[in-house]
């Protein structure tokens, strides 16, 4: 790896450790020429996961995306940032494993309700409104119904 500082065409590795839950390395690195430390992160190509939308048209996935849609589903609940980023990551790492380079918006908006009904009925209820679109009232009582009835089913 070539020096920031100096320009040297070689540095030796100090230390190495896994960050972001194992998918990156950084790496401590000094200069033998001018003695400075300077750190790199080494991180694995994802292939680029595309989304359909429904109307067709097809836009790289994006996990910011994903998470500020949970950062609304669940403003003032009593989960963390990281929580959340751990939510919106495992949605991600359970898309990828479809093993498909492209996905649909609709199939995204279902694993992200199914995940949320397990974790928070309040961001669950937060998610749907704006995913379903309700018209009415009438329909989104229909879908509070239909979570209390899941419920009394696991009873």
């Amino acid at each position: 790896m070539k020096c920031p500082f100096c320009s040297y065409a070689d540095s030796r590795v100090i230390d190495s450790r896994s960050v972001d839950n194992g998918t990156s390395i950084r790496r401590r690195r000094e200069c033998p020429e001018c003695g400075r430390r300077f750190t790199t992160y080494e991180k694995y190509e994802e292939t680029p996961l595309l989304v359909i939308k429904k109307d067709g048209r097809r836009e790289l996935f994006d996990s910011q995306k994903l998470t500020n849609g949970l950062l609304k589903a669940f403003e003032k609940r009593p989960f963390s940032y990281e929580q959340i980023q751990s939510i919106a990551s495992g949605i991600e790492r359970d898309l990828r494993a479809l093993g498909e380079s492209e996905v649909k918006s609709t199939l995204i908006g279902e694993t992200v309700m199914k995940a949320l009904e397990k974790i928070d009925q309040i961001a669950y209820v937060r998610f749907a409104s704006v995913y379903r679109q309700f018209a009415d009232v009438n329909s989104f009582m229909q879908e509070i119904q239909g979570m209390l009835s899941k419920m009394d089913d696991k009873k």
